[in-house]
C-alpha cells in the first residue's frame, strides 16, 4: 500500500496569486479551452479535502450564490481554524490539531490522496511542517497585481522537482511538482 499524498491543486494568476486581496477569483472567469484542465480526473484520486477557514468561508458564500456544493458526504473535509463556527451542518470537521500529527494520522488511514484546497496560510503551515507532497498549479495568463499568494510569505527555501508541464491552447500552463525533502 502506498502512502497517501497531500497535494495542492489550484489555479494561480501569472503573478502567483490564488485570489484577489478580498478573496475574489473573478479573474478566473475568462474564455478557456474546452474541458476542466484535468480537475474531474484529479477529483477521482482524492477522498479528503483540507482547507483553511478563509477558504471555507469563501466556499460557503460561493455556494449560497448558486456556485455549486463544495462539501459532500463522499469526501471528508477538514478545516483548520482557531475559531470554528458556532453552527455547522456536520459535513465538515473543524480542527486546530498540530499539523504534523494531523497529517501523519490522516496518512495512516487507508484511502485515496488528500487535496489541500487552500489558502495561502494553511498551505504555508503544511509546507513548513514538511507535510505537502506535490503541487499541481494551473497558471492562468493574467496578472492581477496583488492578492492572496499561493503560499503565505515567509523566508523559506523549498526545492521542487518538476514532474510534468503542459501548455493548453488558451495559454494556461499546468506545472506539476514534487516537494523535495
Amino acid at each position: 500500500m502506498t502512502e497517501r499524498r497531500i497535494i495542492i491543486s489550484c489555479a494561480t494568476s501569472a503573478d502567483g496569486y490564488i485570489a484577489r486581496s478580498d478573496g475574489s477569483v473573478d479573474w478566473l472567469n475568462r474564455p478557456r479551452t474546452a474541458g476542466d484542465y484535468g480537475m474531474a480526473a484529479f477529483f477521482k484520486t482524492i477522498d479528503t479535502i483540507i482547507m483553511g477557514r478563509g477558504t471555507y468561508d469563501w466556499s460557503q458564500a460561493f455556494n449560497k450564490k448558486g456556485g455549486g456544493d463544495t462539501f459532500s458526504s463522499k469526501v471528508k473535509t477538514y478545516v483548520f481554524t482557531h475559531n470554528p463556527p458556532k453552527k455547522t451542518d456536520g459535513s465538515v470537521e473543524f480542527t486546530n490539531e498540530p499539523i504534523k500529527e494531523f497529517a501523519q494520522r490522516l496518512r495512516a488511514k487507508p484511502g485515496k490522496d488528500i487535496w489541500m484546497m487552500g489558502g495561502g496560510g494553511v498551505t504555508a503551515s503544511f509546507l513548513d511542517a514538511g507535510e505537502l507532497d506535490e503541487f499541481v498549479i494551473h497558471v492562468i495568463p493574467t496578472f492581477i497585481g496583488e492578492g492572496i499568494p499561493l503560499v503565505a510569505p515567509e523566508r523559506r527555501d523549498v526545492q521542487l522537482k518538476l514532474i510534468e508541464s503542459h501548455a493548453y491552447k488558451d495559454g494556461v500552463v499546468k506545472l506539476h511538482y514534487e516537494v523535495l525533502r
